[in-house]
């Protein structure tokens, strides 16, 4: 009875350390924000980003619209996205926008559903920017940010 139990609590210990790394290697995918090839601009600061994303302008600094993106279905891009953006946790942004959209006073990024979605919005509109994995980034995307 006792090899069971020291065997079991070993296979527990092993499968807890499998997801942690599992999970650990997965948050570490580093962020990148893309936009178009064909968007003239070539970069953007971190404050740039949190104007746009955070609704205090609608256009990049160089004066063209700009169309921020939220990704729907990938829960741990976005909270990771906006807690390395602006260090809140996703309930927290989500709280803002409810306030600000009662408000009336901002308009908060459009909404895609899938990444697969972000990269044809990418590829046929010139004004978005998206957040996505660097590992996702395609010939038709320029990178304006990363998180490191």
């Amino acid at each position: 009875m006792k090899l069971f139990t020291t065997c079991s609590t070993m296979l527990f210990i092993g499968i807890l350390v499998l997801l942690t790394c599992t999970k650990f290697a997965y948050a570490q995918e580093t962020i990148v924000v893309v936009t178009s090839q064909s968007n003239t601009i070539q970069s953007i600061d971190k404050k740039g980003l949190i104007d746009l994303y955070m609704g205090k302008y609608s256009a990049f600094p160089n004066g063209e619209r700009a169309t921020p993106i939220d990704v729907e279905k990938d829960s741990n891009l976005k909270e990771t996205f906006y807690k390395a953006l602006v260090g809140l946790p996703l309930a927290r942004v989500n709280a803002y926008w409810s306030r600000l959209k009662f408000s009336g006073r901002a308009k908060p990024p459009t909404v895609e559903q899938t990444l697969d979605d972000v990269e044809q919005r990418i590829n046929n509109d010139s004004s978005a920017l998206a957040y996505i994995y660097e590992s996702k980034v395609t010939d038709k995307m320029k990178v304006v940010y990363r998180f490191d």
